[in-house]
Parts: structure tokens; sequence; C-alpha cells
């Protein structure tokens, strides 16, 4: 993983003690809350609907053990004892008094972390594929490049105050696990027929009010050509993206607006006579993509006979391992999906005593590290196959062990209206039902792969529009309302899903809910079509007829 260089940790510490001072005059009334606003905001500080809340990065999601031991400390001392997993792969925590804010920074910089460009309009944490580096269909591990992205961002003082937030994300398989296409610019690692490495560059994706998927700007890029290429798509938008109106202010509008062959011609000339200096040197790749180095990995026979008699004598353990652990890239070991979901819980949360025994599980089997995923789970991505029966029993004896990556109760979930100055609507309770509702047992695994994301509000935190079922928590007239969509897709074949119809009440909403569920199961073509395949199949209208049928009051 990478590590921090001198001007890292001298620029890190000098940025606390500004941040000190400025928090120093807040409360002592010389600044405004208006005045302070800008200051707090790229340092990671909100001020939310009962509190301030502090968003800490975790680049690419990778973390070192020490570093988890940080944040339950953090959680444990300055919090209520949890922190909040986010889609961006960032931690939140809900309830510091703004006083411990400078003093929760100073402690993040002795694990090499802060809050810097967790918020405001700059270029935020750059997200990857949460299994890089450890993945089977992996043409190249993504972190490095994240990682160079990250340094070249980082107060850019071209870039910090750009017309919107701007976000990027990086995979590095044809399996898309980062959700690119629905990012500003979306990277993924391909090779071109001589084998050299480059990438595929989709521009202007983004939910929130008017989603949008990525257009393709770019086959293959150069490796060389990274940051040249990034910089001269965040040229054009600098230069042109609007700036008299936040909600037409993403890049995604000037793309729509512009046009995609318009824009693309715009970056290929900004491109071509862009600032020079900016082409990456083979060997200052090569030394960041040293920091990411596999593990020492001892070889290991590709089946285990631990895990086997296992699976014959425990059930829960046998869903486990088919839904939580992937394949990994080395044989004898596997990649483990840590569910921060469990059944009526809050999606995304853990407390202190669960990050501080992640840390120690990650020492034990995994090398330390630990990554977060836009999924709101953790991944150790490391562990031998040999071991998952007694990383198995420690995360079940934590409430850790619920199997259930990918199922219908592994829930994507903002924080919604019970923390969000923004929301409309709650999401928490919903997820919450819904996970009730259906359960980790025999329908849940039947059901197989269901994507289920809820936002509590348009600006689509919960990426809704990319779920397979979307849920937008809106309020009518002092009612919360909620909206449904079918068959989004964050992943390769990305997509935005298809409104079913009028809304549905909270007390409706989970039974709308479990309808569709009934009405895929009876249609689906066989058990290995998952609810994707089988509505882009047959389309919305047996989902609109099951839900709306039976009630001769709702307009279809």
């Amino acid at each position: 993983m990478y590590r921090y260089d001198e001007f890292d940790a001298r620029f890190v510490a000098e940025r606390v003690s500004q941040f000190r001072d400025q928090t120093g005059r807040r409360l002592s009334g010389e600044l405004t809350e208006d005045q302070f606003k800008l200051h707090r905001l790229m340092n990671g500080v909100y001020l939310q609907l009962h509190a301030y809340m502090l968003r800490v990065a975790i680049p690419y999601g990778s973390l070192r053990s020490i570093q988890m031991r940080k944040l339950a400390h953090i959680a444990r001392r300055y919090d209520r004892g949890y922190g909040h997993f986010t889609t961006r792969q960032n931690i939140q925590f809900n309830w510091p008094a703004l006083k411990d804010c400078p003093d929760i920074l100073d402690e993040l910089a002795t694990v090499e972390m802060h809050a810097i460009q967790t918020s405001g309009n700059c270029i935020r944490n750059v997200t990857a594929d949460h299994f890089a580096g450890a993945a089977a269909d992996e043409v190249a591990d993504p972190r490095p490049y994240a990682e160079i992205l990250r340094q070249w961002s980082s107060l850019h003082p071209e870039y910090s105050f750009l017309p919107r937030k701007f976000k990027i994300a990086v995979t590095g398989a044809d399996r898309d696990r980062a959700v690119i296409q629905a990012h500003d610019i979306g990277l993924q690692v391909v090779r071109d027929a001589a084998g050299a490495l480059g990438f595929k560059v989709f521009v202007g994706g983004g939910l929130g009010r008017t989603p949008m998927i990525g257009f393709k700007i770019r086959d293959f890029l150069p490796e060389a050509d990274l940051l040249a290429y990034v910089d001269a798509i965040v040229r054009v938008y600098n230069l042109e993206g609007r700036r008299d109106n936040k909600y037409k202010a993403r890049i995604k509008i000037l793309v729509h607006e512009k046009g995609a062959e318009p824009m693309r011609d715009a970056v290929e000339a900004e491109f071509a006579k862009g600032p020079k200096g900016l082409a990456l040197p083979a060997e200052d790749v090569e030394r960041i993509r040293a920091y990411f180095a596999p593990p020492a990995h001892e070889a290991r026979p590709a089946r285990s006979d631990a895990v086997a008699a296992r699976r014959g004598a425990d059930p829960r353990f046998a869903a486990f391992v088919d839904t939580n652990v992937a394949q990994h890239r080395e044989a004898g070991y596997g990649i483990v999906t840590i569910s921060l979901k469990p059944i009526g819980g809050i999606p995304g949360d853990a407390s202190a005593e669960q990050m501080d025994l992640v840390a120690d599980l990650a020492d034990r089997f995994s090398f330390g590290e630990v990554r977060v995923s836009h999924e709101q789970n953790l991944v150790l991505t490391d562990v031998a196959l040999d071991d998952l029966p007694a990383l198995y029993d420690a995360l079940a004896a934590a409430g850790l062990a619920t199997p259930n990556a990918g199922l219908v109760t592994d829930i994507i979930a903002c924080p919604g209206l019970d923390y969000c100055a923004l929301a409309t609507a709650r999401s928490i309770p919903v997820a919450q039902r819904i996970s009730e509702r259906f359960g980790e047992g025999a329908r849940a695994q039947d059901i197989g792969e269901l994507k289920i994301k809820i936002s509590g509000c348009i600006n689509a935190c919960g990426h809704h529009h990319v779920g397979h079922i979307g849920i937008l928590g809106l309020d009518r007239k002092g009612e919360e309302t909620y909206q449904i969509t079918l068959g989004g897709s964050g992943d390769e074949t990305a997509s935005l899903g298809d409104l079913t119809g009028p809304g549905f009440s909270t007390d409706d909403v989970v039974d709308a809910v479990e309808n569709i569920v009934d009405t895929y199961l009876g249609l689906r073509a066989g058990p290995d079509e998952d609810f994707l395949a089988a509505y882009r199949r047959v389309g919305m209208a047996p989902f609109k007829k099951a839900l709306y049928e039976r009630d001769a009051g709702r307009e279809i």
C-alpha cells in the first residue's frame, strides 16, 4: 500500500494546523457560519440535520489495519461508538463536536489519513475496484493509477474551485466493480493489441437529479498519457462548465448540452495543445506500482479440505462461502466480503468493536489490509481458503458473517432523513424492513443476485438510479413517498432504471418490493436467470401490472 513521504506528512500536518486556527475563530465568533463553511468543507466537515459530520478520505478504498484501529478509536472517543462507510469508499462520523474536529484530523494524520477534498467543488476521493490487485479477472491493478490521480489532484491550484464536485473511478477488469460509467470520469485499464497498458475513458456520467451514463470518449489511451488526458477533460469542464446554476454545473450537463462528439473533439484539442510535462515517466509509474506489490502468498492447493468438510456440516457457512467469497488470482486463496448489512441492521454502519476486530482479522488472515467497497461493505482480499472456517467463526461471533453479499438484503442506502439536511425521506428504516422481510435463508439464496439501492432524496447518494430495484424517497405534501425504478445497473452493462409509475407510501413500499421480487420469480427462465437479465428480457409490463392492477385508484 502507498505510504506517505515527507511532503505528504508535512502537507497534511500544515492543513490540520490551518483548520485548527479556522475552527478556533469560528468557535470564538470571529467567523460566522457562512464564512466558516468553505473552510470546513475543504476539510470534510459538514453541518448535517442534527450535528456536524466528518467525512474521512479512504483513497481507492484501501486501509491498513493500523488505520482501521484509528477509525475505531475515533468512533469510540469522539463519536457515538460507530462509523458509517459510504458509497465513495469513505467513512463518515455523524456526531463529532466541532471543537474536536481538529484533534480528530490530528489523530488521523498520525496514521497517514486526512479528510481533504472529501467535499467542495474539487476532485473528490478517487475510487477503485474493491477487489483490486486480487481479482482473478483483472487486467492490471488499478490502484497505482488511482494513487497517481490522487497525488496530482490534491489541492491542484487550477481545480480546487471547479463549477461543481468532480468524481473519478478506476477499474482494472472487464467486470466493472467500480461503477465507472456513473462518474464524471471513468477509467478502465485495458491492453492494446500489442499488450501495452492503457485506458478506456468514459466522460459525463453521474446520478442525482439528472442521471446520465458516461459517454465513451477513448477506446485506448496510452498509460503515459493518463494525467495529460484527464487534465484536458478537467480543463474543458473548468472553462466551459456552467457556474450560474449549481443544478446544471456538473460535467454531465456540459456533455449533454455540448453534444458527445463535440465534447470529444474539445478534449482531444485540449489534449493536443495542453501543458507539457504531464506525460507519466515509466520509472515513476513503476515506483508507485511497487507500493502495491502483491503480498507473499504461499503455494497452496486450489481446493481446501477444511472448507469442504465444514460446508457439509454447516449450511450457513456454506452459504457464506457461496455468496461472500470471490475467486482470487492465486490458487488456494479467496477474496472475502464482510457484510455490513446484518438482517435488520443499518447498511454501512460498523461499531468501534467491529472495526477493531476487522483490523485484527486483517492482520491474522489478510496481510494487514482491509478494503472498503462502494457497496458499503468491507473486504479482506487475501485469505487462504484453509483459514475460512476460523475467519467465519470470528466474524459470526461479532455479527459480521451475514451470507448476503450481492443478494436482496445487501442493500445500499444513504443516511437519509435520519441524518442528512438535504434528505426528503428516510432510507434506513426502509432498508431495514426490506432486509427483515427477505432474511438470509433459502428464500434470499433462491432469489439470487439482486441489487436494491435506496436514496432519501434526488441527490442519489444511495445510487438508486443504477439499482436493479431503485427506491427514491420524496416528500409529497408532508408525507414520505417512494418511487421505484427497475432495470438499473452499475456494472459494465450500465443502465438507468425505468420508473414503474406512481410512488408508494412508507407502509406500502416494502410490499411493493416483495411484489416485484415475486413477479420476477414467477417469470424467470430458470434459476440461473438473475433479476436484471429477466427484466431486460421481459421489460416493465409484467411488473407494472403486478404493482398497480390491484389498485384501481392508481393511474398507470
